[in-house]
């Protein structure tokens, strides 16, 4: 007599076989290289040991500081600008601008890092445009103009160019609240900008801590924009990884500083899991 699992093996075959193709795509470019990648940061040429991990504290302790700090300075003001941009589109009383900004706002989202890069390269050049700009106006002498090519361009870069996705994902959640409660809170007396932090905000803040995650993913993972915008000491742990292995051939320090890569976007990721369990609960 056949088994009665036969029946739902053989169903299940067809679903397998659809999401095989996928399942080797992720093992073979991402499950692999990261375990690679693990296991290397502990290779060295006397056998396992953390003396890359101990060079990285030695060497690169402040570019680990300093990549922290620009990617939650960029995280945060991408967090405001989308909510302001979202929040405008949703709650905005001009018909005329709130057009003109759901036109405008997605520009970045087609334009690649590295074109980005070099158009602010240009742009917050000590000579660039934006000190050409405060020069007219007043705001900046010429002889004493500072260079912005440092870690407020990496900044401006990361939040010009993450701002519209995140705030894609936002907009689209606003659109499909109830506009009951939002109506009410205004007829109340409530300020658009109260209700927006009040009403609004808690009932998208899942889908901004998603977008806020995957933005944190990119920014960690660019290349161009600290090599193109930022020439001095300290910089990001991806452009240490770059010269680790380009200037070096050092792939034990750089696949440990991959590691510590790995640790600080798993943390935001486990944060954002965190707050995710303590909604539901």
């Amino acid at each position: 007599m056949p088994s009665p699992a036969l029946p739902r093996h053989r169903s299940a075959l067809p679903g397998l076989l659809l999401v095989a193709p996928a399942l080797a795509m992720v093992l073979v470019f991402f499950v692999l290289p990261l375990a690679a990648s693990v296991t290397g940061a502990f290779a060295t040429e006397e056998g396992r040991s953390l003396a890359n991990f101990a060079k990285i504290a030695d060497l690169y302790l402040p570019d680990i500081l300093f990549t922290l700090l620009v990617i939650g300075l960029s995280t945060l003001l991408i967090a405001v600008f989308s909510l302001a941009i979202a929040g405008y589109l949703t709650l905005g009383r001009n018909p005329r601008a709130v057009a003109l900004l759901r036109w405008l706002y997605r520009w970045p989202l087609f334009i690649p890092f590295i074109v980005t890069a070099q158009v602010l390269r240009t742009f917050l050049a000590k000579n660039g445009m934006l000190n050409g700009g405060l020069e007219l106006v007043g705001l900046v002498d010429p002889a004493t103009a500072s260079n912005w090519l440092d870690g407020r361009a990496i900044v401006f870069a990361f939040v010009w160019k993450q701002t519209p996705f995140v705030t894609l994902l936002v907009a689209g959640a606003m659109t499909s609240l109830d506009r009951g409660t939002i109506e009410a809170a205004l007829n109340m007396g409530a300020s658009r900008l109260r209700t927006l932090w009040d009403i609004v905000t808690p009932q998208v803040a899942g889908t901004l801590m998603t977008g806020l995650i995957l933005s944190i993913v990119t920014m960690m993972s660019v290349l161009s924009v600290p090599m193109m915008l930022n020439a001095t000491a300290p910089t990001t742990i991806t452009a240490d990884i770059a010269f680790r292995i380009n200037a070096y051939g050092d792939y034990g320090v750089a696949n440990a500083l991959g590691v510590v890569s790995l640790l600080m976007t798993s943390g935001f990721a486990i944060l954002y899991l965190r707050l995710g369990l303590k909604e539901r609960t």
